[in-house]
């Protein structure tokens, strides 16, 4: 039995898996393309040989459909648009993608009390983290109060005909947290429609598995090393995986050095702080990935304890929060369900 790793180049994960033998039934198909600024890989473990020809396509035509109605680099996508409608308590339709993204967008700021917020965006960029670069020094305390003025996803209405209403003339939304994790369960959809049951679908680290390998056995997704000295490949837990969705969430990679120590990117968008709670990784289990997408930010702004206790009240999410004391040392907090194997190839 040959031992195949695939890697997710950016934060979190390392896709890992063995792959079965060639009497095994069925066999494995690989699909790999760009979209929202990344790569997306897709295993296909499929009794067809080779499987629909226009698989291929259909999943590429389904990522750029969502990536021309989310993407904030595109200036005519959807997103695009509202961000740059400013008038206040008028109607602006919405297609259906963009209106599931916003639902379970503000589903996920009430369960957070707001810890997670689509329209933190302002902030990201004030600290330095955006299309600008880093930010010489942190910005003022005036500057975050007139940039907090405009954030705060209760800002925008979902009417009860599914067109969004903005209360503020300044408030924007930045989906990007979550839309990776979307265009995951569109690809699966693609996928099952297909007629597909055994699968691995990833974009920029977020990962859906269905049914199992090739040679039986569950799927398994490595969760990167949360240190950014840590390659790539180096793999801290493995995590089991069917039926569920996996996305992590660290600030091991992108973060500004300031008189020697670590600012994070990932800002409170309820105080306009870089969040200082030692978190350094957040691995969440869920049923879709847009969900694991999301709670995996939030919990990273919500600390050890708020996040698991939130997590803990989810039905079929399951969470690992590892935070980092001094001298290096990882912390672990697992949710009661939270479950890893071995290191790969064991």
């Amino acid at each position: 039995m040959s031992r195949a790793t695939v890697t997710a180049l950016l934060p979190g994960l390392t896709l890992a898996f063995l792959a079965g033998s060639g009497c095994a039934p069925g066999a494995e198909h690989r699909l790999e393309g760009r979209t929202m600024g990344t790569t997306y890989h897709v295993t296909v473990v499929s009794r067809e040989h080779p499987p629909r020809k226009d698989l291929q396509e259909a999943v590429d035509r389904r990522l750029d459909e969502v990536n021309r109605q989310l993407s904030t680099w595109l200036e005519d996508s959807e997103v695009s648009r509202f961000n740059r409608f400013g008038a206040v308590g008028e109607e602006f339709p919405i297609s259906g993608d963009f209106l599931r993204v916003m639902r379970a967008a503000a589903e996920i700021h009430a369960l957070s009390d707001g810890a997670w917020d689509g329209t933190v965006n302002p902030l990201v960029v004030l600290w330095g983290f955006g299309p600008g670069g880093p930010a010489l020094s942190p910005p003022s305390e005036e500057r975050i109060a007139r940039a907090l003025g405009g954030v705060g996803f209760d800002k925008i209405e979902i009417n009860p005909a599914g067109a969004l209403v903005k209360r503020h003339a300044a408030v924007t939304v930045d989906l990007s947290s979550i839309a990776k994790g979307y265009g995951v369960d569109a690809v699966v959809e693609v996928l099952r429609g297909a007629g597909e049951a055994a699968f691995l679908v990833e974009i920029g680290g977020e990962v859906f598995a269905a049914g199992r390998r090739r040679d039986g056995r569950p799927w398994r997704v490595g969760i990167n090393r949360p240190d950014p000295e840590a390659g790539p490949e180096e793999v801290y837990k493995v995590v089991p995986l069917g039926g569920q969705a996996l996305a992590t969430s660290g600030d091991y990679r992108s973060y500004v050095l300031e008189e020697g120590r670590r600012r994070s990117h990932v800002i409170d968008p309820r105080t306009g702080q870089p969040v200082t709670n030692g978190v350094v990784s957040a691995t969440v289990l869920a049923p879709t990935c847009m969900m694991a997408d999301g709670l995996a930010t939030a919990v990273m702004v919500m600390g050890p304890q708020k996040g698991l206790a939130l997590i803990e009240r989810l039905d079929e999410v399951e969470a690992l929060i590892v935070v980092e004391r001094r001298g290096g040392f990882f912390e672990e907090h697992a949710s009661s369900g939270f479950r890893t194997e071995g290191a790969p190839g064991r």
